[in-house]
């Protein structure tokens, strides 16, 4: 798997601008191409980042990417990120790493949105293997919660006997509401709940897909 989630990473950076503002995705497909875009930088690319994630955020300090100041605006030409699940249509779960949030602002200022997974992420529906992670407030977050379980079950999401947390100090529950029929219907209706801050549903945003898989890397591209 992780010979995979290699070749998709060094296809995203085929993919790079020689110089430009860049999308730095979280998880760990995103953080090998995180590692390339380091050695391109080292090499004298013109390359800035605009880090999805306190963890992609020093994984670039570290390997001397330039930063722009994290409030924004920014004119990013491409992100490069991962996903938990992607659908026929090149719909996204995304959240497995607690940062969906940051990464849907980002996803949002990017002229394009390059998604880099494995075949084992690949689904006809979302909701087939994976659950949607919603972020909600900390205050009346079980209130919240009686509100997401009108959609399905929310589980609250829990490592080594404590609440999972955000960067930004929120609490993230994961909802399982089966197969998805209508992605964009359920975003806009999880998002209308008064204290949700983000969903993990990634409707339309992803401009092209690369899948890594033992027969090599192929690209799927949403119509324009």
């Amino acid at each position: 798997m992780s010979d995979a989630k290699r070749r998709a990473a060094e296809a995203a950076l085929e993919l790079l601008p020689q110089g430009g503002i860049i999308g730095l995705g979280t998880g760990s497909t995103a953080t090998l191409f995180i590692d390339g875009v380091g050695r391109l930088v080292k090499e004298g690319r013109k390359l800035v980042g605009v880090p999805t994630s306190a963890q992609s955020h020093a994984q670039a300090e570290r390997l001397g990417i330039p930063l722009l100041d994290p409030n924004g605006p920014w004119d990013i030409v491409m992100t490069v990120d991962g996903a938990d699940e992607v659908s026929a249509e090149l719909d996204l779960i995304k959240g497995g790493g607690a940062c969906h949030a940051r990464e849907k602002i980002v996803a949002a200022a990017s002229k394009q949105n390059v998604i880099v997974v494995d075949e084992s992420k690949m689904s006809k529906q979302l909701g087939e293997r994976w659950a949607v992670p919603v972020e909600v407030l900390d205050f009346g977050h079980a209130a919240t919660a009686a509100l997401l379980s009108g959609y399905g079950k929310p589980v609250l999401r829990v490592k080594d006997g404590k609440q999972v947390r955000t960067d930004s100090g929120n609490p993230i529950y994961d909802l399982n509401a089966g197969v998805i029929a209508n992605p964009a219907e359920l975003e806009s209706a999880l998002s209308l709940l008064p204290g949700v801050v983000e969903t993990g549903l990634f409707v339309g945003r992803a401009t092209t897909v690369l899948v890594a898989g033992d027969g090599g890397v192929r690209r799927l591209d949403r119509p324009s």
